[in-house]
């Protein structure tokens, strides 16, 4: 049995019940076999798969709150150290009651490679917490982030682990985490990024795993003779990621025709008024169903559904395994030349093999939407120097990372054969830097 195959098989076999973790393994393995066959004999005695795929620290912890009746409630909080080989760890918190080991395992998992793309210095980390924070009043949310700072402070700092957001933690939540760390340690320091502007944030951040997902999209179309102008977009999601990847597509002169989240989904065949979505969604907190109230001519479907219209570029944003077989033969049959990741693996593994069978680029998350942590580590060296560049340093420094993520991807795969693979392309750049520092620490 081949190295790859021994560790497939025994973390397969000690995370049975975590199937969101086993699956990111077994992609992210299988794409490395051609470099792990080259090096097979020294990578088996160093164990480096085995250290990869383990997190060094896996922290689970109560936290208690009270609600605004006096009761008091009983969440689970969540942080997976997973790897610090070439920097601290760095990944978001995620508030939603889907929320188990297994889920932030596999996001940590995912975020070692993303962060590694990115060329900055952090490593790969995640957590959160079962706590849903639809429903709760300002107050509520305030006393859940205290409970869960207080926790949690003790394992993370600006030189050890600094968490940022995701589902559920916006820039409100990252406001009360970060007052309570401050509370907790006496110190004012880039614990945590998405910051608000007076204490430390970065220009951009809100905007930045949009915009990114956009510029690694656009270097990919242009690498194959296409670009984003006319193009017809269909974008999941109505969150920070959906909102700015529609924004930026405008920009660069695509229709942007659809978004969605977790109750239906919109079609405004005239493109997406996006300036409707933000008052509806960053304002009013509402649902996306509100939408045809500000414009009569979209529609509005309950469920599933956005992988059924006809676009030429299909970008999924809100969440893992949304796009799966079915949508990506939809997605075939419409005509669709580019698929690309602006959430976390939210293209099952089947749909990702048949787009790519079928000649659809594809660019995985860990590759696409690496905007976000890649500007969080540039706010994190904003707050050590103490310093805040302006909106248009830090877009260029985006668009920059980006494009250079991209030429990596495209350059990895081409180097072990597989021109134009870049899901094999970022696992490969991404492994190869963490492995070298791995390697360069000792055990």
């Amino acid at each position: 049995m081949s190295y790859v195959d021994e560790v497939i098989a025994r973390v397969s076999a000690k995370n049975a019940a975590e199937p969101e973790f086993l699956q990111a393994v077994k992609e992210v393995l299988e794409s490395l076999r051609p470099v792990v066959e080259a090096n097979e004999a020294r990578y088996r005695r160093e164990a480096i798969l085995e250290r990869i795929t383990e997190p060094e620290r896996q922290i689970k912890f109560q936290v208690s709150w009270v609600d605004d009746q006096g009761q008091v409630q009983v969440n689970t909080g969540y942080r997976v150290q997973f790897n610090s080989a070439i920097g601290p760890y760095k990944g978001g918190l995620r508030f939603h009651p889907s929320v188990n080991v297994g889920i932030i395992k596999f996001l940590g998992f995912e975020q070692i490679f993303k962060n590694s793309l990115t060329g900055l210095p952090i490593g790969g980390g995640k957590g959160g917490s079962d706590f849903d924070p639809k429903g709760k009043s300002d107050r509520e949310i305030m006393a859940f982030c205290k409970a869960f700072m207080t926790e949690l402070s003790r394992y993370v700092g600006a030189d050890t682990d600094v968490p940022a957001g995701d589902i559920g933690v916006g820039a409100r939540e990252i406001g009360y985490l970060f007052g309570q760390y401050k509370r907790m340690t006496g110190l004012f320091e880039g614990v945590l990024t998405g910051k608000g502007l007076t204490y430390g944030g970065s220009l951009v951040r809100t905007e930045a795993t949009g915009y990114g997902l956009l510029y690694f999209a656009d270097e990919m179309l242009k690498a194959h003779g296409h670009s984003f102008k006319g193009k017809t977009v269909a974008i999941s999601g109505a969150g920070n990621v959906a909102i700015y990847a529609a924004e930026k597509a405008a920009q660069l002169g695509a229709r942007v025709v659809t978004l969605s989240d977790s109750t239906g989904w919109i079609y405004d065949k005239e493109g997406v008024d996006l300036a409707a979505v933000k008052e509806i969604k960053e304002v009013r907190r509402a649902r996306l169903s509100e939408y045809v109230k500000a414009r009569p001519n979209a529609e509005y479907h309950e469920g599933r559904g956005v992988w059924s219209v006809k676009c030429d570029v299909a970008l999924p944003c809100a969440t893992q395994n949304e796009l799966n077989l079915d949508d990506a033969k939809a997605l075939v049959k419409n005509g669709v030349i580019a698929v690309a990741e602006g959430a976390n693996m939210p293209t099952t593994l089947e749909a990702t093999e048949y787009l790519q069978k079928h000649g659809v680029l594809f660019a995985p998350g860990k590759a696409a939407n690496a905007g976000g942590v890649a500007t969080s580590a540039l706010e994190m060296s904003q707050n050590s120097e103490r310093l805040s560049w302006t909106f248009e340093e830090v877009d260029a420094k985006l668009k920059g990372i980006m494009a250079d993520i991209f030429k990596k991807s495209a350059a990895a795969a081409e180097k072990y054969g597989f021109k134009d693979n870049y899901v094999m392309g970022a696992n490969i750049a991404g492994f190869e830097k963490v492995v070298e520092a791995m390697l360069a620490q000792g055990v």
